[in-house]
């Protein structure tokens, strides 16, 4: 070494300095102490906390007992930090999917809290998010506490390959999924796919049996489906009667029931959703607030 030369120890400080410098910053550690509910921001990778959830109180959503009971008991089990099965939610439109599994969720913390363990917090990943759900898994596996991923109208189109990534995080994988949290999802589609995106692959692929199943397999790794279907007329005004009790709506119920059939055939359709927007229509006929 000359005497000019600068010595090696300083020198490879300064380069380490200009690296740490030149590296991106650190991702902020996610944190769910604040919120009960949050929804999942792919650009920040950050959770925004929820401060008042969209939601029905679960005795209001007529028709679905079964599905109910069988989506709380799964929710409960997983609060208890015991094994539970990611779920599907699946059928037919405006029949309480979504409003389904906020309903429980909320029961379920409801439990939790008279229980004495930990409530759920409850993540809802929008559909074009999905690509990012890897990230947001490893986030949330150095995390404490028990998280719902939510993800409403999930379904996949011919050209689009993100369900691949889903499929990897559900159950396979080398991280696969943590054990702090389950994956809830609705859509139309009882295997996530369009009918004729599966049809094309039985028509074109070289051995359609093996295209097809590429195709359908992300439903196997829902351990448990939900089947949603359209309802009868009794079970609609069993809808709307819930909902005008609740809320405090005075009408006689003959004239309740007919306004209400009414209302479904301007509609073409008889379901929760066109039940309630009934009832939203009749609250702000008659002044009622619905609060």
């Amino acid at each position: 070494m000359t005497q000019d030369s600068e010595p090696l120890a300083p020198l490879l400080r300064r380069i380490a300095d200009a690296l740490e410098r030149q590296a991106p910053p650190a991702r902020d550690r996610l944190v769910l102490d604040d919120a009960e509910a949050f929804v999942w921001q792919a650009e920040r990778e950050s959770l925004q906390p929820v401060a008042r959830v969209n939601r029905v109180d679960l005795p209001l959503l007529k028709g679905v007992d079964r599905q109910a009971d069988q989506l709380y008991a799964n929710t409960e089990r997983f609060a208890r930090g015991l094994p539970a099965n990611n779920a599907l939610l699946w059928g037919a439109r405006g029949m309480g999917k979504s409003s389904l599994v906020k309903a429980v969720h909320a029961s379920v913390n409801v439990a939790a809290k008279e229980g004495g363990y930990e409530p759920v917090a409850l993540i809802e990943i929008h559909r074009e998010d999905i690509p990012s759900l890897p990230r947001l898994l490893h986030g949330l596996q150095d995390v404490e506490r028990r998280c719902l991923l939510f993800c409403d109208d999930l379904s996949f189109d011919l050209a689009d390959t993100s369900y691949k990534s889903l499929k990897a995080v559900l159950e396979g994988g080398v991280e696969g999924r943590p054990e702090n949290v389950t994956f809830y999802a609705t859509s139309n589609r009882r295997h996530l796919m369009p009918r004729d995106m599966i049809e094309n692959e039985r028509s074109t692929a070289i051995n359609p049996s093996e295209a097809v199943e590429e195709k359908v397999s992300l439903s196997d790794r829902f351990g448990l489906w939900l089947g949603f279907h359209n309802c009868d007329q009794d079970t609609y005004l069993a809808m709307v009667e819930g909902y005008a009790t609740h809320y405090g709506l005075d009408m006689a119920t003959a004239k309740l029931q007919a306004e209400a059939k009414e209302w479904a055939m301007a509609r073409g359709a008889r379901s929760g959703r066109v039940a309630w927007q009934f009832i939203q229509d009749l609250a702000g006929r008659l002044g009622t607030p619905l609060t």
